[in-house]
């Protein structure tokens, strides 16, 4: 029975977390890619802003030029996000 209700803890522990993580995407941040979008011609660390929040946990990116013309505009799930921070923040 304890086990069982570690494994619960555990789970819930987890999933309570991985929605801590995603929350830590907001509008307009500035994000990388964590993964190619070969179809998109998007590879690992461009660099996109979030124009768009999905309720499925996914989110809508726009990648532009340095004129500020977009190239692509694709929705990414969160998971493979990283959001580019410009200011020292103290580690968890």
């Amino acid at each position: 029975m304890c086990y069982g209700l570690l494994l619960v803890m555990l789970s819930s522990t987890k999933s309570s977390f991985e929605k801590a993580m995603k929350s830590d995407i907001h509008l307009l941040d500035v994000v990388a890619l964590t993964i190619d979008v070969p179809e998109k011609s998007l590879v690992r660390g461009q660099v996109g802003t979030v124009v768009e929040i999905f309720s499925d946990g996914q989110y809508e990116i726009e990648f532009a030029d340095e004129e500020g013309r977009t190239y692509a505009l694709e929705a990414v799930e969160g998971d493979h996000l990283l959001v580019l921070r410009y200011r020292p923040e103290h580690a968890a």
